[in-house]
């Protein structure tokens, strides 16, 4: 995995309240807490970190996603309060995996926690996961909601129900037993992360899962009951962009090995643009509505207004396209996807009349050439990663 420069914009102060054990600089814990737009929950964390760490040697990694409510300066504002405060302001880049990933290369403690920054996973479990971790030797302790004396808080029953289904589908992935693969509360030992980061993908919001289905050696796993909290400041992230992740997260450990998962992302939404084209062809010519060409010319333009939206929608909804700018978006995927059927039809035609493939095997060259165009030209043009 390609890892990004680390920017740490405020380091801790040696000799501060628990910062270290005396004498020697070492660390017992980091905790790593990513964040976007937590500005006002991030002094109650540190304090409720510093109350429930007291006697251990820890260090508080932020790890802020350049938030526009302030939360990296609001970060760097407590280090003289608490100089066991750090923070990593992360710019022109984004997501709560690979935020992680960062405050994990980030900290020389032989073990990290993580939490999330909008107080809903229990800090008082931190120190007997730690001890679980020590007493048992493991690799990773997992803050597990479904566990006797776990909850889901005031979950809805839909969203119980997706999260059962993702547990379901995780435990076939990665081969582990846990009641909760898909917990975002967990600690790992530094020395088992690194071992197989170079097989972490980053992708989406499951890091735990991430680090579960990487290569490397088997991990020894524990796990600790803990009930998920009600947010009480800032606003809820978790929406449809969850669930997407964790489907672009089981592609990437699949077929996403072999080929680039927005590719195959991507082919999934030409595929299905394909059938609403036939779908338009039919009903209209078909059935004798209009000639074919008007028939053929609607199809086109609804077949790739449907690819737009769906693609906007899916392969890169981590770069959604919103208001006006979606009109220039969809000008430029259709001119893409124009010029992407002109090499189609080109290459095919060429392949069957000049060298004599069979028409099948010349249409399908056709096709990849024509994705691989559309999509490469989109990824540069339409949905342009912001980093």
């Amino acid at each position: 995995m390609k890892q990004d420069n680390v920017a740490a914009s405020a380091q801790a102060q040696p000799g501060g309240a628990a910062a270290s054990r005396p004498g020697t600089g070492e660390l017992d814990i980091a905790v790593i807490v990513p964040t976007f737009n937590e500005l006002d929950n991030v002094e109650a964390i540190v304090e409720r970190l510093d109350r429930v760490l007291a006697g251990l040697a820890h260090e508080i990694i932020f790890v802020d996603d350049n938030s526009p409510d302030g939360t990296a300066d609001k970060v760097r504002a407590l280090v003289a309060k608490y100089p066991q405060v750090r923070c990593v302001q992360r710019i022109g880049r984004r997501g709560l995996s690979i935020a992680v990933v960062e405050g994990f290369m980030a900290t020389s403690a032989p073990v990290a926690a993580v939490i999330d920054g909008d107080l809903q996973h229990d800090e008082t479990r931190l120190p007997e996961m730690l001890e679980t971790l020590r007493r048992e030797g493991a690799d990773i302790v997992v803050g597990s909601r479904y566990m006797e004396g776990g909850g889901f808080g005031d979950w809805s029953q839909n969203r119980l129900r997706m999260s059962k289904l993702a547990t379901a589908l995780s435990l076939r992935l990665t081969g582990v037993t846990l009641s909760d693969p898909m917990s975002g509360f967990f600690m790992v030992r530094m020395e088992a992360f690194r071992a197989r980061v170079g097989d972490v993908t980053g992708v989406g919001y499951k890091i735990l899962l991430d680090i579960l289905s990487a290569r490397g050696a088997q991990l020894s796993l524990a796990e600790v009951p803990y009930e998920f909290a009600t947010r009480q400041a800032g606003e809820s992230k978790l929406d449809n962009k969850v669930m997407l992740d964790f489907f672009e997260l089981l592609i990437a450990r699949t077929l996403g090995r072999y080929v680039p998962t927005k590719f195959i992302m991507f082919s999934m939404v030409g595929a299905l643009g394909v059938v609403v084209h036939m779908a338009i062809l039919s009903g209209l010519f078909g059935t004798g509505l209009t000639g074919f060409a008007v028939a053929q010319a609607t199809a086109t333009v609804v077949a790739m207004t449907v690819n737009f939206f769906v693609n906007n929608f899916f392969p890169y909804f981590d770069r959604r396209l919103t208001g006006w700018a979606l009109l220039p978006g969809w000008l430029s995927f259709c001119a893409a996807s124009a010029v992407g059927a002109l090499a189609n039809v080109g290459l095919a035609v060429f392949l069957f009349d000049n060298v004599g493939l069979p028409w099948v095997l010349a249409a399908l060259a056709g096709i990849v050439v024509g994705a691989i165009w559309n999509y490469a030209i989109t990824a540069l043009y339409t949905w342009k990663d912001p980093s």
